[in-house]
């Protein structure tokens, strides 16, 4: 139970330390919405992977590391796909969130398929 509240809070320190960080930097860009994109995900994975390191070791950090770079490829093929899908206007922008959400997953399985030999 000690060690689960005290990675609890090493969780919560280390992410909030880092996502002030990156809202610091965020505030640096223009347009100022684009400070969001520094604003969560990163610091969020930094904090996942400096915990996994500590505690796993440095190849299941790697092993995680990868799978969010294979994810981030996923998500800007489904950032493409919304912004395609959205200026037709044929579906309503639920249905094309949704399609393209499968198109994330689609590419993010494929690419780990490809990595892992199996493709």
């Amino acid at each position: 139970m000690t060690e689960v509240l005290g990675e609890t809070v090493l969780r919560f320190l280390l992410g909030g330390t880092i996502v002030s960080l990156f809202a610091i930097v965020g505030t640096l860009f223009r347009p100022p919405t684009f400070a969001g994109l520094f604003g969560s995900a990163p610091s969020v994975a930094l904090a996942t992977l400096t915990l996994a390191f500590a505690n796993q070791g440095p190849g299941y950090a790697a092993t995680d590391a990868r799978s969010m770079a294979l994810g981030a490829v996923g998500l800007v093929a489904y950032s493409a796909a919304c912004a395609r899908s959205v200026a037709w206007r044929r579906v309503p922008v639920w249905v094309d969130a949704g399609l393209c959400w499968l198109i994330w997953l689609t590419v993010t399985f494929a690419l780990w398929m490809i990595l892992r030999g199996v493709a």
